[in-house]
Parts: C-alpha cells; sequence; structure tokens
C-alpha cells in the first residue's frame, strides 16, 4: 500500500482540522482561480475579484452574491466532513484543507463587500445615532426606565 493511498491518521486529521479551523487561517491564502461548487465548475477567483471591484453591488447583483456565498458555505461543510470521516488520504486531506482555506478566503472578501445602498446605510445609521443620544440623554436626566422619552418627576408629586 503506498503512502499516498494510506488513509489519514488521527492526528494528520486533528492537525488539519485545526489548520482550516485556525484564526487568520486565511492570511497570505489565495482564492482559487477555479472551483468544483456543488458539483460545477466556478471560475471564483474572477467572480470575487468583479464583484469587490465596484463600489457597491447592484441590485442584480445581490442575489447571485447570496447564492454563491450559501453554495461557498455548503461546500466548505462538505469537504470539511469529508476530512472529519477520515476516510481521505494525507494528500487528499491536504488539498481538501488547501481548497477550504481558499474557500474561506473568498467568503471572507464577498461578506467584507460595501454597503449594498449607501443611502439605506446612511440613514440606518443616522437613526442608530439618534436611538443612542436619546438613551444617553435620558440616563443623563435620570429618566432610565422611561422608554417613550416622556419626562418623569423625581420624588412625590403635589
Amino acid at each position: 500500500m503506498s503512502v499516498e493511498s494510506q488513509r489519514v491518521k488521527e492526528f494528520e486529521r486533528k492537525r488539519l482540522l485545526e489548520r482550516i479551523d485556525r484564526e487568520g487561517a486565511t492570511v497570505g491564502a489565495s482564492i482559487p482561480e477555479r472551483i468544483e461548487v456543488q458539483g460545477e465548475s466556478v471560475d471564483l477567483q474572477e467572480f470575487v475579484f468583479e464583484i469587490k471591484r465596484r463600489d457597491t453591488v447592484p441590485a442584480g447583483e445581490r442575489e447571485k452574491v447570496e447564492r454563491a456565498k450559501k453554495n461557498l458555505r455548503r461546500e466548505r461543510l462538505q469537504r470539511k466532513q469529508r476530512i472529519e470521516a477520515g476516510e481521505v488520504s494525507v494528500a487528499e486531506g491536504e488539498e481538501l484543507a488547501n481548497a477550504i482555506i481558499g474557500i474561506d478566503r473568498a467568503l471572507n472578501a464577498l461578506e467584507n463587500l460595501g454597503p449594498t445602498d449607501l443611502e439605506a446605510e446612511t440613514q440606518a445609521q443616522e437613526a442608530a445615532d439618534r436611538k443612542r443620544w436619546m438613551t444617553f440623554l435620558r440616563k443623563a436626566l435620570g429618566h432610565e426606565s422611561d422608554s417613550q422619552g416622556a419626562s418623569r418627576t423625581r420624588g412625590p408629586g403635589p
């Protein structure tokens, strides 16, 4: 039995799993040029770079990006499960681990895309700022329990 066809040993399996789950595993990793995702060959690097090149993701592309992220997550899980099962050779395990790290790199790039709607993002930020300011004022004025912002008197009334 050749070394390449031997099943991965327990310590090697654990090392591969630790490697793919390590914080910062994608640092220095590159996005694979082409990868098989859910039975379909995808030019992953080109897709990610094309999407990231734009300032915002157009409405028509958002669904495509979300579908791609979902398929990449599914593919990552399936590859990880093959390593977990221990039914791969050391060489196959290394290939799977490298592919998973490349998938993670692509997912990170797709997750960190700029806002898809700058106006909506600005409005949401302003609303959050107003809410924080009102919460601060209520606390500063001693009205923490007053969620509506109406003033209350302290102590016994007249």
